[in-house]
């Protein structure tokens, strides 16, 4: 068979991989926290005809010759850039910044900051927040968000060293519409209203009966030395392991060295749509001049056969 023909599969192989990359990325265009991947070729293997030899006092050098055998998946790298936040209001949040929001699918954990790697973590830019029926600060997914719980019982409030489900004390929220959240305040029930989340990442609502403000407690920002190395998980989800390539793992509060958020926002994708279809348009030439080349090489087969005629 033709070298040409192995090279051109393997080059609509590579190609077809990256229009499912761009294909991917235009799809999650108006997806919230997405973050675009980018796709690169390499050269595949060579077979080499004659050597590179140097040259003698009697000889000249000659450079080596060698085929090629088309083009094979480089890499596919994510692009962590922070996007644009969209307002949204509400009980929301935007990371102004690096850094990612900690969230776990149960509730009954406690993680030290610098331990996070290796944990059913799932991480998130995505803060569309709200509070579930036993009082609980969870997302869009249902999935608990971790921070560090307030001591409210002393002042100024104080806050925990390890990462839990943020939870109101003593909290339920009613079945009816719109929700309203009781409060177990000095022993009797209480209702809470305006819940917010301010730039600090500071979770506080307002006891009706008394008018005192309350902490939830401040949420958790989790930064990696190479964000680049988390594995999307699905959703707006990103997961660590031990072993992957993001380096050192810590959470900390919003704020001063760490980012702090931007209320009411959502970040948007930060797919850009000018180059995916550039991006698409070269791809596709790139598979029909491949596509191409097998044609080529099928005639110039069925000239083979045809000798015997």
């Amino acid at each position: 068979m033709l070298r040409a023909m192995d090279s051109a599969v393997a080059g609509l192989r590579a190609h077809q991989n990256k229009l499912d990359v761009i294909g991917n990325n235009i799809a999650n265009v108006n997806t919230y926290g997405f973050k675009s991947q980018n796709y690169t070729f390499q050269e595949a293997m060579y077979q080499t005809s004659s050597a590179s030899t140097g040259g003698t006092d009697q000889a000249g050098g000659t450079n080596a010759a060698q085929y090629g055998y088309g083009s094979l998946m480089g890499s596919i790298t994510t692009d962590m850039t922070a996007s644009t936040p969209t307002y949204l209001g509400g009980f929301n949040a935007s990371i102004d910044g690096q850094g990612f929001f900690v969230t776990m699918a149960t509730n009954d954990k406690q993680l030290a900051v610098d331990g996070l790697k290796g944990q059913e973590v799932a991480y998130t830019r995505v803060g569309m927040f709200s509070i579930d029926s036993n009082g609980y600060m969870v997302d869009s997914s249902g999935n608990f968000v971790y921070g560090f719980q307030a001591d409210n019982s002393v002042d100024p409030i104080t806050y925990g060293t390890n990462l839990v489900a943020l939870r109101a004390p003593h909290c339920t929220a009613s079945t009816t519409t719109p929700v309203t959240y009781t409060y177990d305040y000095n022993g009797e029930a209480a209702l809470l209203s305006n819940v917010s989340i301010n730039s600090l990442g500071e979770v506080t609502a307002t006891v009706q009966e008394s008018g005192e403000t309350i902490s939830f407690g401040k949420v958790g920002i989790a930064t990696f030395q190479n964000p680049e190395g988390l594995t999307k998980a699905g959703g707006v989800y990103y997961s660590a392991s031990q072993t992957d390539n993001t380096g050192t793992c810590t959470a900390a509060m919003p704020g001063g060295t760490v980012s702090g958020l931007m209320t009411g926002y959502v970040e948007a994708s930060n797919v850009d749509l000018a180059k995916e279809f550039s991006d698409m348009i070269t791809t596709q030439r790139g598979f029909q001049a491949n596509s191409r080349i097998i044609t080529v090489s099928d005639q110039i087969l069925e000239e083979l056969v045809n000798l015997k005629r």
